[in-house]
């Protein structure tokens, strides 16, 4: 989780726009349960099936195999991802930031296997914490969610700070898991107003856990935060939130 920067988006947006300032409304809560409350009810538990893993489609992008980090940067500059290479898979690497896509992407179809730490340390969301952020704004969570409670929006598997996954799937930590995911980008007018939300489907390890679910804005910690206009296409990010969680088989298709 955290509050994604949208300042190389904005820097994109006609000057006139932004002087008019954003037409779109901050969100509300549409569940009576608060953000992050820790009194909504857990999603049910749910065994998947075994891990079975297959090559890419072909027509896919393979964005991370193992072997190279070629096709990632910084999040935060234009310089190289600083993230461990070895054994077949990517381990964040603490306090070195996030990274990001070379190439920008709408909407998609996305294929991404990680898995949580081992010796498992802490509780909650200091667990195993990371994430998926669709045009670097819209967070599908990572975390260690295998008998780890938290609050249920921020659960591995949801839209962070809105909608929890339908049910929990996660495997035990040393496991790999796997998300796919179906993402359609927000469409904006000439104002900047949204006329159509970002939406997601996510199946983790092979489960439906979010059903084309609509997107109230950019998922943020502890707030509500409106839509603002951005570009059709955006870099993907994969999260450093300080635990050396492993990445491995990324793959994206061009859905537009």
């Amino acid at each position: 989780m955290r509050i994604p920067s949208l300042l190389p988006a904005l820097c994109l947006l006609p000057a006139a726009l932004l002087a008019q300032g954003n037409p779109n409304p901050v969100p509300t809560d549409p569940s009576r349960w608060p953000q992050h409350s820790m009194d909504r009810p857990r999603p049910p538990v749910v065994t998947p099936g075994l891990f079975v893993a297959s090559p890419p489609p072909s027509d896919a992008i393979v964005l991370m195999d193992g072997r190279s980090l070629a096709k990632w940067r910084s999040a935060d500059t234009t310089g190289p991802a600083r993230w461990k290479l070895a054994g077949g898979y990517v381990e964040v690497a603490p306090g070195t930031g996030g990274i990001a896509t070379r190439d920008s992407f709408g909407d998609i179809q996305l294929h991404v296997e990680f898995r949580a730490p081992l010796p498992v340390k802490g509780e909650g969301q200091e667990r195993g914490n990371s994430g998926v952020f669709l045009m670097g704004t819209y967070e599908v969570q990572v975390l260690d969610s295998y008998h780890n409670d938290t609050y249920p929006d921020g659960q591995a598997g949801s839209i962070f700070g809105q909608f929890p996954p339908l049910v929990n799937p996660a495997r035990p930590p040393g496991q790999w898991n796997s998300y796919d995911i179906v993402f359609h980008r927000p469409r904006f007018d000439a104002t900047g107003k949204v006329t159509e939300p970002a939406r997601a489907t996510v199946l983790f390890n092979g489960i439906l856990v979010q059903d084309d679910q609509v997107i109230l804005g950019p998922t943020t910690y502890a707030r509500r935060t409106a839509y603002s206009a951005h570009p059709d296409r955006l870099p993907i990010e994969l999260q450093d939130h300080e635990f050396p969680v492993r990445y491995r088989n990324i793959w994206v298709r061009r859905l537009e």
